[in-house]
């Protein structure tokens, strides 16, 4: 449990080397969430900085016979019943170790947790092949020996961890860390340590854009950014204000074997699958699925029924056990990996691994992502990508961070669209915002509902969450903030309690 630092990649690589299984700890996590990590992960040991002393103090009693080391500010602290780890480290040979049993390309590396929206987090097993297999291929991403790279990104994630560090352990390419992500210091670092590639995740490219425009913005040497999560109706922008030759946008998650990459830079897209290849040998496949409960929808032979070229579906990845790039190692919890397997897909007895995320193919082969399961909601008999509506609205309000979700209205089918909008300042127009939205968006996919909140929630790979909004709703006597509904596709008037009963009692139609 440890900040972004040289030591916290050497730390994990050399236990590695011994065959010690290391897990990635969210340096975030707190109490009961914290201590659900640990147990799942059945860790016999704890590694942290003395920053987060305080976390793991806290908890000690819930943790019986775990040990702890701790790496000091100052080297000459000792505690009673803790190890330093600047003495051992101290004390330790420079000798390579002697290791009782070989490590295989297919042993367990590290685990890395998953960081969804929805429940506690669970273990994602990386093996050593996995580790390879994601980081060997650097250069269909765009990097060259020769480059330096910016991570400021997390390194208990793998887009941090795993990729971030990746190239630096296999490829010898050097790589700049950050402590935290910061958008004032994002380009003067990147100047600074003469960076030539960077990588970003989840909003990160969003706040860069909605800061003011500075001279750095164009004095770095930044020819190419990579990651997930860049949005679609910013990415142009972001190009050309930032002089980005190439962006390299991937798709892929810690624990599942549906990855793809869009190589050329193709704007919105996360992926390329070729068409002119059949598609019964694509590793990878796009399924139609319910709209509602997202269960695969099957033919009359029992099998699964690829989606139509622009037919929103399930992304999922085929699995071939013994083939690294297709094997799916799961989680810890045997029973929540078999949640994620789908059987008898295109043929009888095969098996996928399920995404969770809608996704689109067009006619050229470029894919798209849509959105996430749950996230889509239904309402008027039609579904609504909250994705796509959030980066309309931001796009309307100044790059503010907004996060959209369903609400359910009592006898009305579906669920309302309701959007929380970062603004603390009262700064927010809200007839530009009503018009911006009439115009860029279908009726039913409008916000019926807004929230307006001081700051948002976000998980450690800058996604922003939304479940504690979603179960609050709209109702005035459970939420401080302020709230709005959508009168007549027009304009958004303030909900008073008087509004609030007309709305759940139906005499206010909509």
């Amino acid at each position: 449990m440890m900040s972004n630092r040289p030591e916290y990649v050497a730390i994990w690589l050399g236990l590695a080397k011994l065959g010690v299984v290391t897990a990635l700890i969210n340096t975030n996590l707190r109490l009961q969430s914290l201590i659900h990590c640990l147990r799942i992960a059945e860790v016999k040991s704890i590694i942290c900085m003395e920053d987060y002393s305080s976390a793991i103090e806290d908890i000690k009693d819930s943790i019986p016979g775990v040990q702890m080391y701790k790496m000091y500010s100052n080297a000459e602290k000792q505690e009673d019943g803790i190890y330093s780890l600047n003495k051992l480290l101290s004390e330790a040979s420079t000798e390579e170790p002697v290791v009782e049993e070989e490590i295989g390309y297919r042993d367990k590396l590290m685990y890395i947790y998953t960081s969804g929206t929805t429940g506690l987090p669970k273990v994602a097993i990386v093996l050593n092949s996995r580790f390879l297999l994601v980081v060997m291929p650097f250069n269909l991403l765009g990097l060259r020996s020769k480059d330096i790279l910016y991570n400021p990104n997390p390194l208990y994630h793998t887009a941090g961890g795993v990729l971030g560090v990746g190239f630096a352990i296999l490829e010898g390419i050097p790589v700049v860390l950050r402590s935290k992500f910061s958008v004032t210091a994002y380009w003067t670092d990147c100047i600074k340590y003469n960076c030539t590639a960077a990588q970003y995740v989840g909003e990160m490219c969003r706040y860069l854009l909605n800061a003011p425009p500075r001279v750095e913005d164009n004095a770095h040497r930044l020819r190419l950014m990579f990651g997930n999560g860049m949005r679609p109706q910013i990415w142009s922008e972001f190009v050309k204000r930032f002089n980005i030759n190439r962006v390299t946008e991937f798709y892929g998650s810690s624990e599942g074997n549906a990855n793809i990459v869009n190589l050329d830079g193709r704007t919105g897209a996360v992926g390329f699958v070729p068409l002119i290849v059949p598609r019964k040998f694509h590793p990878v496949a796009i399924i139609r699925v319910n709209s509602e409960t997202y269960e695969p929808i099957r033919g009359p032979n029992g099998l699964c029924i690829r989606a139509d070229i622009n037919e929103p579906g399930m992304f999922i990845g085929l699995i071939k056990e013994g083939n690294a790039s297709m094997e799916f190692s799961g989680y810890l919890d045997k029973e929540a990996s078999k949640k994620k397997i789908l059987e008898n897909v295109f043929v009888k007895g095969d098996k996928a691994f399920l995404s969770g995320d809608i996704l689109m193919q067009d006619e050229y082969g470029y894919i798209y992502f849509k959105d996430r399961v749950g996230d889509t909601f239904r309402w008027k008999g039609e579904n609504v990508a909250s994705a796509e509506v959030e980066g309309v609205i931001s796009n309307i309000a100044g790059q503010r961070d907004a996060t959209v979700y369903g609400v359910q209205v009592p006898g009305m089918e579906g669920r309302a669209g309701m959007a929380a909008i970062v603004d603390p300042d009262s700064l927010l127009d809200f007839k530009a915002l009503a018009e911006g939205l009439e115009k860029a968006l279908p009726s039913y996919a409008r916000p019926i509902f807004l929230r307006i909140v001081k700051e948002l929630e976000m998980t450690g790979s800058f996604k922003l969450k939304k479940v504690h909004l979603q179960k609050e709703g709209f109702d005035p006597s459970k939420v401080q903030d302020k709230m709005y509904f959508l009168s007549g596709n027009k304009e958004y008037v303030e909900i008073t309690p008087e509004l609030y009963q007309e709305i759940i009692s139906g005499s206010r139609k909509f």
